[in-house]
């Protein structure tokens, strides 16, 4: 079986490489070759936002998906032929846009956050005076680890964050003082059968996830955002892995965000899981039977941003896994995780408190440099 994978980033990486050891092979579609998935494929160059790149993919290969949320839907359908695509691109599409995100949201029985769309400094002030204070303004298409959005915490800030986005389709959320983030990793193969990992807990710095913790286990939230997820599924007819990222208030889910695709808090699975989320992606899409998502322990996954820790100060400690992405450093940008799992819960705070100094200092000297 030979797989198209749109985008060549530490994604598309991952999910051949769970797929070499079941027999597929992998062909991506990216602007250059110095990208993480031409480390592991062959690369098709070329922009996965026009319908001729993507259609001289699809003639090389049995089936398409991708690692990117911002495939245009419609140069994807137009260019694929007879190839299939999965996830559905109608969910992609969907998703590519926070108002029909929230609005999918809702018709699933899934609470978001109040909003307001905005298209003028006019909308924006009197959206502020139905919502209040704080309240984030964001790109409706195009965000994503916090970028294009801004947050408007007095009367000041209005005009500068307008300036700062205006030009694209805009939406006004009102603030969430949550408890805590929370994700959940679910899967459907295209038969219909269905497999969800445990809720991680999930901790971001400056928009960027920073450290994912499994299994969350509250089992009212993980039966809530099952039954949620498995209605919205069902709905597309979708195959393949999706992620809801939810904020928790007062032991209630708030839907924020969802990803058609494998996704970053799910990183922990690979050693952390029965069947990981990379390669339970791929028995979806192939419409296999789906692999067990039990946790093996207590796992937690840390990103590295910017630059790498040693490979010696990780890999000490027992149980510990190294994954460089092999991406040049660049402030902030995640260039590999490394994920612990543990028997219980306090051995893996302990473990965690030790590889986030490792890994925090690695960074502050790069920072000084």
């Amino acid at each position: 079986m030979s797989i198209g994978i749109i985008g060549a980033g530490q994604l598309g990486r991952m999910m051949a490489l769970a797929g070499y050891p079941l027999g597929m092979r992998f062909t991506f579609l990216d602007k250059t070759s110095d990208t993480p998935g031409a480390q592991v494929g062959d690369i098709v160059l070329g922009d996965f936002t026009r319908s001729d790149d993507i259609r001289r993919l699809a003639e090389q290969v049995d089936l398409l998906t991708y690692d990117v949320e911002n495939v245009p839907v419609e140069a994807l359908k137009s260019a694929a032929g007879d190839t299939p695509i999965h996830p559905s691109p109608a969910l992609l599409g969907i998703a590519q846009d926070r108002l029909t995100e929230k609005q999918a949201f809702a018709e699933h029985g899934m609470a978001t956050a109040p909003y307001r769309t905005v298209d003028s400094l006019v909308d924006l002030r009197a959206a502020i005076d139905e919502l209040g204070m704080p309240a984030v303004l964001k790109r409706r298409q195009l965000g994503y680890d916090g970028r294009g959005q801004r947050f408007i915490r007095q009367a000041g800030d209005i005009e500068s964050a307008w300036e700062a986005l205006s030009g694209a389709p805009l939406i006004l959320e009102g603030f969430v003082d949550f408890d805590r983030e929370v994700s959940l990793i679910a899967v459907r193969n295209r038969s219909g059968e269905m497999a969800f990992y445990p809720l991680s807990d999930n901790r971001h710095e400056e928009g960027i996830l920073r450290l994912s913790i499994a299994p969350c286990a509250d089992r009212t939230l993980q039966t809530q955002a099952e039954s949620q997820i498995r209605s919205l599924m069902d709905a597309f007819d979708y195959a393949g892995v999706l992620t809801v990222e939810y904020f928790e208030k007062g032991g209630e889910l708030i839907a924020n965000e969802m990803a058609p695709r494998v996704h970053n808090s799910g990183h922990w699975t690979i050693e952390g899981a029965a069947t990981s989320q990379f390669e339970n992606h791929l028995r979806g899409i192939l419409d296999l039977p789906l692999g067990d998502t039990s946790p093996r322990g207590h796992v937690a996954m840390i990103n590295c941003l910017g630059q790498m820790p040693a490979l010696a100060d990780c890999i000490r400690y027992p149980d510990v896994h190294y994954h460089d992405y092999g991406k040049a450093p660049r402030p902030r940008r995640k260039l590999g995780h490394i994920t612990a799992v543990r028997p219980d819960r306090a051995s893996l705070d302990s473990v965690v408190d030790e590889l986030l100094a490792v890994v925090r200092a690695a960074e502050a000297t790069s920072a000084e440099c």
